[in-house]
């Protein structure tokens, strides 16, 4: 019933698009429930939003699924208009411009149950292995302990993979958004309970909505769509949007 409702939603999003323009054509990745994913309602909850920002400003847009690190090469070689969502980092920046923030993230600590590891005591986490899945970041707090060798990093597909390796006791514990993490374990069925989640969380981060700034039209582009993102929140639609998600993935 909540993922119909939410398409009903989704359906009914932003001011009427113009017809004269071409749609743009932008592109993102799978495997990141709740925020983007083609098997997901809407393309996934961030997927929504950047089509809704854009609407609101009546540009009308589609989205193609890409591998992540595809997507990225083939937005900075110019065949999309702009690809998400992402964290910022200094390589990135070095390439890309950003939107206003999409999204914050909560990003915890996910180990096996019994394993306690908690933000402000990070060096419980030396000797470790940190599943980090392809194409994600390493949390900033802990890039440190990884360039020193603190602790080793292994990179599979997808988050789901983390989950269970931690389950093989391959990986020792992976970091991501408290929704995103909550969702990821709900998805073992009866080995949700072998898991836990740290109490605390890191420093709050954000996704975005980013441009190649070799781009003819990049600061156009995200003029365009900063500004079609604070309508969407002023409208309350965004907030609805986020709310939706949430109760359908619940």
């Amino acid at each position: 019933m909540a993922r119909r409702l939410l398409l009903c939603v989704l359906l009914g999003l932003g001011s009427p698009v113009s017809a004269a323009q071409p749609p743009l054509n932008l592109v993102s990745g799978n495997d990141y429930a709740p925020f983007a994913g083609s098997d997901l309602p809407a393309g996934g909850m961030l997927t929504a939003i950047v089509q809704a920002a854009l609407a609101q400003q009546q540009l009308s847009s589609t989205v193609d699924w890409k591998p992540w690190k595809r997507g990225y090469l083939e937005t900075l070689r110019g065949k999309y208009a702009a690809t998400f969502p992402y964290r910022r980092s200094p390589e990135r920046e070095l390439e890309y411009l950003y939107s206003e923030s999409l999204y914050t993230n909560n990003p915890r600590i996910y180990s096996r149950a019994g394993e306690v590891f908690e933000p402000d005591n990070l060096a419980a986490l030396k000797g470790k292995r940190l599943c980090v899945p392809l194409g994600y970041l390493v949390q900033a707090d802990i890039q440190p302990m990884v360039e020193r060798g603190e602790i080793t990093l292994h990179a599979p597909q997808t988050l789901d993979a983390c989950a269970r390796l931690l389950l093989l006791q391959r990986d020792d514990f992976f970091i991501t958004d408290a929704m995103l993490g909550d969702i990821v374990l709900r998805g073992m069925g009866k080995d949700i309970g072998a898991f836990r989640a740290s109490t605390a969380s890191f420093s709050s981060s954000s996704l975005y909505f980013i441009v190649a700034r070799q781009h003819p039209q990049a600061k156009q582009l995200l003029e365009t769509f900063n500004a079609g993102l604070a309508a969407l929140r002023a409208s309350g639609e965004y907030g609805r949007l986020i709310e939706d998600y949430q109760q359908a993935t619940r």
